[in-house]
Order: C-alpha cells, then structure tokens, then sequence
C-alpha cells in the first residue's frame, strides 16, 4: 500500500478504524526527506495499515490542531484512539518496532484508559469554567499527587 494525503476533511474518517500512521512533514525539512523512502517502505510492508501523509504546508489547520511545532512528527492511531505521537526521524528498525507496539496494544485497557482521561479532562474544563480551582473538588481517599 502507497502512503495517502491526509486533510483535516478526511482526518476523522481515516483515523477511526484500525492503525493508521500519521507523518507530519514538510518539503524544505531534510529529516523529513530521509524519513520519507522509510515510510513507504513500511507501508509497502504493512498493507493492513493506513499510512498517511500531511503536508504541515499545506495543511496548517490539522498541523494546528496536533500542536505540531517539529517535523518530521509521526502519530499513530488504534481504531480511533491516537495512541503514539512523537516527533524526529526513526530509522527503518524503529518504525518496525512501534509498529509491532501499536498491534500488541491491548485496546479494551487503551478504550478504558483512554474513557477515564476524557472524563477526566472535561471534569477539569467544567470546573475551570465555573471558577473552581483545578486541586478543589478532589474526593475524599483520591491521591492528590496523581494530579
């Protein structure tokens, strides 16, 4: 399988089933250009996999959106999850090893953990918009130093 262009219109649909790599570059950036033939490759390799492409010139919204402030940056998603974002160039070897990562995850732990820390980011949004301290609210028998 070729690498695909990702937009933030085909982002949400891509990113929702199985794995799906993504490779934020841009064409003056030299390690993304070593990066590139790696990329490939594996996606020669892995045709169960989606690997995508984004062009942070073209595509500053999603580039945006990711927070993305060095290329190459690659993220890894698991049926809808992201589950891996990194940035720099991982050699060949690397990339074959996140990959075989990303396929052991146990995806019910990741949907579980993945449910607990939304619920608990839009608890620390409603509280931060209602002007209650982050550290206020804490329930009795929780450890505060996991916040």
């Amino acid at each position: 399988m070729t690498t695909q262009a990702l937009t933030l219109e085909t982002h949400d649909e891509t990113v929702k089933d199985g794995i799906v790599l993504i490779d934020f570059w841009a064409d003056w950036c030299g390690p993304c250009k070593q990066f590139a033939p790696v990329f490939e490759q594996a996606s020669e390799k892995h045709e169960d996999i989606t690997f995508t492409k984004v062009d942070t010139e073209d595509q500053q919204a999603l580039a945006a959106r990711y927070g993305i402030t060095s290329i190459p940056t690659l993220v890894a998603y698991r049926d809808g999850i992201p589950v891996f974002g990194q940035p720099g160039a991982l050699p060949g070897p690397a990339l074959e090893d996140l990959i075989g990562q990303v396929r052991a995850l146990d995806m019910e732990q990741v949907k579980e953990q993945y449910a607990q820390a939304l619920a608990a980011e839009q608890a620390r949004q409603q509280a931060q918009q209602q002007g209650v301290p982050a550290r206020e609210g804490v329930r009795a028998g929780t450890d505060p130093a996991a916040f």
